[in-house]
C-alpha cells in the first residue's frame, strides 16, 4: 500500500474506495465505544480518514471525512449531536494535510505522520477555540486523546508503509 495516487471522482472505483473509507471509518469506533472512554481516547473515526487521504488524495479523504461522521451519526447516533461539527472540522483539516503532506512529500515516514497529526489537531483546535472561547474544550484531544493520535500515527505509517502487509505475508 505504499504507491501515492491522486484518485478522480470520475471513476466508480473512486466511490467504492470512498465507501469503504466510509464503513470502516463508522465500524470502527464502535468496536472502541465498547470500552468505556473508548472513542474519546482512541479517536478512531479519524483513523480511516488519514490513511484515505494520504494514499487516495484530498477528494477522497475529504468525502471519507464528511461521510463518516455524518453516517456514523444517522445509523448509530454517534457521534453526538453536540460534537458532530467539532468532528467534521477536524476531520476535513485532517484529509487535508494528509493530502498535502502526501502530495508533497511523495512518501511515507514517521515524522510526516506526526506532522499531519499534529497539524490538524492544533489547527482544529484553535478554531474550536475561536468558535466556542473554551480552550480545554478545543483542546481536549490534547489530554485524553493521546493513545488516539499515536495510533494515527504509528498505525497509519505502519499502514500506508506496508509493514502491516509485510508482517502477516511472514
Amino acid at each position: 500500500m505504499n504507491r501515492i495516487y491522486q484518485l478522480e471522482l470520475s471513476t466508480l472505483r473512486a466511490y467504492w474506495i470512498i465507501a469503504a473509507f466510509v464503513g470502516v471509518n463508522v465500524v470502527f469506533p464502535q468496536l472502541f465505544h465498547l470500552v468505556p472512554g473508548g472513542g474519546v481516547a482512541w479517536l478512531p473515526i479519524y483513523f480511516f480518514t488519514l490513511v484515505g487521504a494520504y494514499k487516495y488524495g484530498w477528494k477522497v479523504g475529504v468525502l471519507t471525512a464528511v461521510a463518516s461522521p455524518l453516517s456514523g451519526y444517522v445509523i448509530f447516533g454517534m457521534p453526538m449531536l453536540e460534537l458532530l461539527p467539532s468532528m467534521l472540522l477536524k476531520s476535513v483539516l485532517l484529509a487535508l494535510f494528509a493530502s498535502g503532506a502526501a502530495c508533497r512529500m511523495r512518501k511515507v515516514s514517521l515524522p510526516v505522520m506526526c506532522a499531519v497529526v499534529l497539524a490538524y489537531q492544533l489547527a482544529g483546535g484553535m478554531i474550536e477555540w475561536i468558535l466556542c472561547g473554551d480552550v480545554a474544550f478545543a483542546f481536549q484531544d490534547f489530554r485524553t486523546g493521546i493513545p488516539g493520535m499515536l495510533l494515527q500515527i504509528i498505525g497509519g505509517y505502519a499502514l500506508l508503509s506496508g509493514r502491516i502487509s509485510r508482517l502477516m505475508a511472514k
